[in-house]
């Protein structure tokens, strides 16, 4: 049975290492035979959460009209959720990390999912990429029946592509090709 895989791609550079790497995960994942949708975030309109709350006396609308209650839905209705971002000062991106953010005005409709996480950093060591990863586990750690299926760690990459010369390449499709 195919599984509807969505794949959030933190790259703020279209073609960027985490971006290829979500790219062959989502070769992998169609190989497999499932529905794969990527988006990428920094082509999305999504506003910062400003904490009003307006969303949990609305029955989860947002105050803010913007691209983030169709990126939400599709969070919802995915059985499997990719994170990929490259690593910001031992972070995730601002773009994903403001996505992440926004799913509190539904947060709790996300749920029984299984997640991949998708990190590359110019740093060798995969040490430098853990505080990255336990961001996303953070987010997975409130939804309800969350299950982590792998990571892919992307180590000694800066430039544009230079990814295409590392394990993880192989590995981004094979994890992809996983997906059952």
């Amino acid at each position: 049975m195919s599984k509807r895989v969505l794949i959030l791609s933190g790259s703020p550079r279209k073609g960027g290492n985490s971006d290829i790497l979500c790219d062959e995960f989502m070769r992998g994942a169609l190989d497999a035979g499932n529905e794969v949708e990527k988006i990428r975030v920094s082509e999305k309109k999504v506003g910062y959460c400003a904490a009003c709350y307006y969303c949990q006396k609305s029955g989860g609308v947002c105050a803010k009209k913007d691209d983030m209650p169709e990126i939400l839905q599709k969070m919802i209705d995915a059985d499997v959720i990719v994170f990929a971002s490259p690593v910001y000062f031992y972070s995730i991106d601002a773009q994903l990390k403001t996505v992440i953010d926004r799913t509190v005005a539904r947060w709790t409709e996300v749920k029984n999912k299984e997640f991949y996480f998708i990190v590359t950093c110019a740093d060798e060591e995969k040490e430098s990429q853990e505080r990255t990863i336990e961001c996303f586990r953070g987010y997975a750690d409130c939804v309800e029946g969350a299950k982590e299926m792998g990571v892919i760690y992307g180590t000694g990459v800066y430039e544009p592509g230079e990814i295409k010369n590392t394990p993880a390449f192989a590995e981004a499709y094979e994890l992809g090709r996983s997906v059952r």
